[in-house]
């Protein structure tokens, strides 16, 4: 193993939630992030901060062999939000590009868990069709699967009815245990994987190290902020319902759907926590709090937000 070589990292995603603290984190550790984008402005601040922004379309797959050329590594995200074919489409080229440049590792955020069957949902399922794609490419690849990220309690479904009514508002039920996890967190952790290309062929689902059900999530949250907040578990229809507001109708079936098979079938709900001490022990990673994470975003909770 050899933390100290400088890498030259071609990153995907930068310009969004999930991945956007990588290049911050390859910096701090001296090594040089070229941000995949297909605006240089979203990425400004990753310039100023001294990554390299290149321009490019996870589509154009003539581009994306085009840089890749020359890099050591390579941090992947898709986004899952497109088309299923999209998606599946992107992955591949990504992979087929790192292999044709001779990458000497590929580390790939699934921004969820890889199931172990197909649900018939594309939009999961497509998952394990990337997953394949990756084994039998023979790329080296180290495979970080987080469970639910601590940034999807920033979005309109939470975040107002906390600052408005101290209620942390989700579509999860009360009692249902879910191990949240900081996206910087999981950005700390890619790194620390390309760092490492001996572990080459890993696959680990990852987690934060708390699994807090409702009421444990609305203490946390009390903790964070200095104030009484209670748990709403807000109706999965409600939460298809704001996500229709955003991205237009029809957008939130899909995952109000999922959200309503964890209420009607509790014995078939997923189990998000991770024994993470076999994960921290190759990947040393100093992990995030739920309360520390709120601290941090307190104005996010604190400010007015109409609902």
């Amino acid at each position: 193993m050899d933390t100290n070589k400088k890498l030259k990292v071609l990153v995907y995603g930068a310009t969004g939630s999930q991945a956007g603290a990588i290049p911050t984190r390859l910096l701090e550790r001296s090594h040089q992030p070229y941000v995949l984008t297909r605006s240089a402005h979203k990425a400004a601040h990753h310039a100023q901060a001294g990554a390299t922004v290149v321009e490019g379309d996870m589509a154009d797959a003539n581009r994306l062999r085009e840089l890749s050329e020359g890099m050591d590594a390579v941090s992947l995200l898709i986004p899952f939000f497109a088309n299923p074919a999209e998606v599946i489409n992107y992955g591949r080229q990504a992979i087929d590009a790192a292999k044709a440049a001779g990458v000497n590792l590929l580390a790939w955020n699934t921004s969820g868990f890889i199931l172990p069957v197909r649900t018939g949902n594309p939009s999961i399922d497509v998952r394990i069709d990337i997953l394949d794609y990756l084994q039998r490419s023979g790329l080296p690849y180290i495979v970080l699967q987080p469970s639910v990220y601590l940034e999807n309690l920033l979005g309109p479904w939470t975040a107002p009815f906390v600052a408005n009514e101290n209620r942390v508002a989700y579509p999860a039920p009360s009692d249902m245990p879910i191990s949240w996890i900081a996206s910087d967190d999981v950005s700390a952790l890619v790194v620390a994987a390309l760092e490492r290309p001996e572990l080459a062929g890993a696959n680990w689902p990852i987690s934060g190290l708390e699994n807090p059900d409702g009421p444990a999530l609305a203490r946390a949250f009390s903790e964070g902020l200095g104030r009484s907040v209670d748990y709403y578990a807000m109706p999965p229809r409600d939460f298809g319902g704001i996500l229709d507001q955003l991205f237009g109708p029809g957008a939130g079936a899909a995952a109000a759907s999922e959200y309503q098979r964890m209420w009607d079938f509790p014995d078939q709900r997923p189990n998000f926590q991770v024994d993470m001490q076999p994960v921290l022990d190759k990947l040393p990673v100093r992990m995030t709090s739920i309360s520390e994470w709120v601290a941090q975003h307190k104005a996010v909770f604190a400010a007015p937000v109409p609902v």
